[in-house]
């Protein structure tokens, strides 16, 4: 009978771990093993008595949306599109969206403008994309989706976002909010920039271990040509595309030494270090411009901070095991304008 009861918890756990793996991945062992932070103050050779804010942490947001009832507008004499937003409480965004409009949104006395239903967020300085979708519960892709976000995906102080409908803003706690709000690659690269009040500009990529905060809007890197280079010498033990059962692997899983260098696959600007996606334990994230984005995931060492500016061949981290695989290997992706694209197309071909 003892043996029979351990049999049945065995599988109770392996059920529990199993349905936490998400899909799109192939590759994971249930033991995550987090990585060597460069923040970390063993690394840095300091005792700071807090670490380093996430990006949704660093400006809080209160949840305090605004319902705006469906209608039409008719536009007076004087009036702007911000203006219209202002009175309405829409975004003028979403405005110019649902009446066709495109810069200069140009509108005249008498025009009939659409205004669209919902609930508003106004947001305030040095919030985050990723910080706002926590604070109500949904998921910041879709709010993204919602209002057309396009790159660099850097919000402006008093911008208006439309909620998505599905949020459940009235009766959810905070606890509840936070239980709800996930974290994946596409939210870190759309919605870790800090607002931005009108006139400002964002600050200029740093020095290579210059840390810049998270309350801090990077400027990114312009006119990429899509030219990339193998992060790692290594075997791919896992290919791009669909694994069957509705799996997908949305790079490449490259087996490596542990400790072996993981080199930058292009210029570029690192938009996330750190393990706060579980499954890819040590991740950096480098943007390159023109839409492309490298992630490199399960480093064991992560050498580079948020803001550091990166040439091809820079030494970014240490492959290993971190996040939930069972031996070391480097995870890495390209993505073009938000989506996994196969590397094989753009690296190299190896002999």
């Amino acid at each position: 009978m003892g043996s029979n009861m351990r049999h049945v918890a065995i599988l109770i756990l392996l059920f529990a771990v199993s349905a936490c793996i998400p899909q799109g991945r192939d590759d994971y062992a249930p033991a995550p093993i987090r990585p060597q932070l460069l923040t970390d103050p063993v690394v840095l050779g300091t005792a700071p008595e807090q670490a380093p804010l996430s990006t949704w942490q660093a400006s809080p947001v209160t949840a305090n949306a605004q319902q705006v009832d469906a209608g039409t507008y008719i536009v007076q004499p004087g009036d702007t599109l911000r203006g219209i937003a202002n009175k309405t409480g829409a975004g003028s965004q979403i405005i110019a969206s649902a009446n066709g409009l495109s810069e200069p949104y140009i509108i005249h006395p008498g025009q009939r403008l659409k205004i669209t239903g919902g609930r508003y967020h106004a947001v305030n300085s040095g919030e985050t994309g990723i910080a706002i979708a926590r604070a109500y519960g949904a998921p910041w892709r879709d709010v993204v989706a919602l209002n057309a976000l396009e790159e660099p995906y850097i919000l402006r102080v008093g911008q208006k976002l439309l909620l998505p409908a599905t949020a459940d803003l009235a009766n959810l706690s905070v606890e509840q909010r936070a239980a709800a709000f996930s974290l994946d690659i596409d939210d870190i690269v759309t919605g870790s920039q800090p607002a931005l009040a009108d006139r400002a500009t964002a600050k200029e990529q740093s020095a290579w271990r210059k840390a810049i905060t998270p309350n801090a809007t990077i400027a990114t890197p312009n006119n990429f040509s899509g030219r990339f280079q193998w992060p790692v010498d290594g075997a791919v033990i896992s290919s791009f595309g669909s694994k069957g059962g509705g799996k997908v692997n949305d790079g490449l899983n490259i087996g490596v030494a542990k400790d072996t260098p993981i080199r930058a696959s292009a210029d570029g600007v690192v938009a996330y270090s750190g393990d706060e996606i579980g499954v890819f334990g040590g991740l950096i994230l480098i943007n390159h411009g023109s839409g492309w984005v490298t992630a490199y995931g399960h480093a064991d060492k992560l050498n580079v901070v948020r803001g550091a500016k990166v040439k091809a061949g820079d030494i970014i981290g240490l492959a290993g095991e971190s996040g939930y695989v069972e031996e070391p290997q480097l995870h890495f992706e390209i993505r073009k304008d938000r989506k996994p694209v196969d590397p094989n197309s753009h690296l190299p071909k190896r002999s």
